[in-house]
């Protein structure tokens, strides 16, 4: 039967708004089935629909017992040589026949030691200078006070370090000092970001240097207005700068590898080798595989993770490299899940054009051709161990901006954003030699760069 022009004009345009439709309530249907662990939510935008930790971990089992592993040096609390304060106890009876005991009779002590705080952490140190007069011309001379006490009354330099640590944790009623004026903590801040600055310089400068840099960027807001927080972060240091602009991304960066999680400015970076983040690819692959159904995504998912799994393995047993079979193995898989992935997607109806005339894809469609074009920067952990498979270390050293901006909600001038991400520079990496963080607040810039370089 031949239908009239018109009747077959209204069932094309009828069938083209159909598949508009679907692909509208698909990808509505994709947004509400996301989380923190098939998307870039954070885990806190989970509510009470978050899954149990172990099924939904991108890693997937490890097959290790849970616990301290073989070889692994505890940390356990150890007793110290000189206490602060001993207090001793003494029986009076017996235990076992009741007689009165001499104290002379005792025949070894048994220790057990408590760390706790102090009742009064808070010390008050009052120092006094004698005045003199002299017998001989009646003059008065007085003894010098140390360097830095210039006041009847003020704090102490550990007292001001630990403010300026607090301020940058938000915490700062911890020592029973809470009528501290906030201009006096706003004012140690400054100083001593201002006195730390050849220490932050120093710091970037061992970044740069370093083979494995991490690069990531998280938003935060200035007086209302969004700016950008940028990490270069390698095992030992941390390098945070506060900017503008997301793509203010570090140019000063030569030869080595940078790690990231594929932001397009990143790209711009020709003098050095690219890694990808694959916990951003795992979350992409979780969302195809729970929300869109396709099949190819838990074929380069289980390939991901079998790969980083033996790497971990050889890396374990002292290897530098897989075994070439190896190797070939987990590349042959790659791109028979990225070929298996193009041909799912040549039979599905095409999309409608999105603006400017371009054909819009699907999201699987998308990672696919990043997985095909960039498939040396996505298995660079496996073939460089040095390359870790995820950019989390990046992301941890980020983590602490979110937790600022829930407390402290933005911060009033980028001078103040500035002096902040100097002295979180210098936090982050005395926490990462495992040094003192008071210690270093006290410390001169040469100390604290001899502690760093040692």
């Amino acid at each position: 039967m031949v239908l009239p022009p018109e009747v077959e004009e209204l069932i094309g345009a009828l069938r083209r708004q159909i598949a508009t439709l679907e692909a509208e309530v698909a990808d509505l249907r994709r947004q509400l089935g996301q989380d923190s662990s098939n998307s870039s939510k954070p885990p806190s935008s989970d509510g009470l629909k978050k899954k149990p930790r172990v099924p939904g971990s991108l890693r997937g089992r490890s097959g290790k017992a849970s616990g301290g592993q073989t070889g692994h040096e505890g940390g356990t609390l150890r007793q110290v040589a000189d206490p602060d304060r001993v207090v001793r106890h003494e029986a009076c009876a017996c235990g076992h026949c009741g007689s009165p005991l001499d104290p002379k009779s005792g025949t070894e002590i048994e220790k057990r030691q408590v760390f706790d705080l102090a009742e009064r952490p808070l010390m008050v140190t009052e120092h006094q200078a004698s005045i003199y007069r002299c017998e001989n011309c009646r003059g008065v001379t007085k003894a010098a006070f140390p360097d830095g006490v210039v006041s009847p009354t003020q704090y102490g330099e550990r007292l001001r370090a630990a403010a300026v640590y607090l301020n940058i944790q938000q915490l700062i009623d911890l020592f029973g000092a809470p009528l501290i004026c906030p201009a006096s903590i706003v004012a140690w801040v400054g100083k001593k970001a201002q006195e730390l600055r050849q220490v932050y310089a120093f710091i970037g400068g061992r970044v740069v240097e370093a083979k494995v840099r991490h690069l990531d960027e998280t938003g935060f807001r200035i007086a209302g207005k969004l700016q950008w927080l940028h990490t270069t972060s390698s095992l030992a240091f941390t390098f945070y700068r506060a900017e503008e602009k997301r793509g203010a991304i570090p140019m000063d960066l030569q030869g080595g590898v940078v790690v990231h999680d594929h932001f397009l400015p990143y790209r711009r970076l020709d003098a050095v080798d690219h890694a990808f983040c694959n916990a951003h690819i795992l979350r992409e692959l979780n969302s195809l595989i729970e929300l869109d159904h396709e099949p190819w995504a838990e074929h380069m998912r289980d390939m991901l993770l079998a790969a980083n799994l033996s790497v971990d393995k050889a890396r374990e047993a002292g290897a530098c490299a897989l075994a070439p079979d190896d190797l070939k193995a987990f590349i042959e898989r790659y791109w028979a899940a990225v070929r298996l992935g193009l041909a799912f997607h040549r039979e599905l109806p095409k999309l409608a054009k999105a603006a400017r005339g371009r054909v819009k894809r699907r999201p699987g469609h998308n990672l696919l051709q990043r997985l095909k074009t960039f498939q040396t920067e996505t298995l660079r952990f496996l073939t460089d161990f040095d390359v870790p498979f995820t950019n989390n270390l990046a992301e941890q050293d980020l983590r602490m901006m979110k937790v600022k901006m829930k407390i402290s909600g933005s911060f009033r001038t980028l001078e103040g954003a500035q002096i902040f991400a100097r002295l979180r520079s210098v936090v982050s990496t005395a926490r990462k030699h495992g040094l003192n963080i008071l210690q270093i607040l006290t410390a001169t810039n040469d100390q604290i760069i001899t502690l760093l370089e040692a």
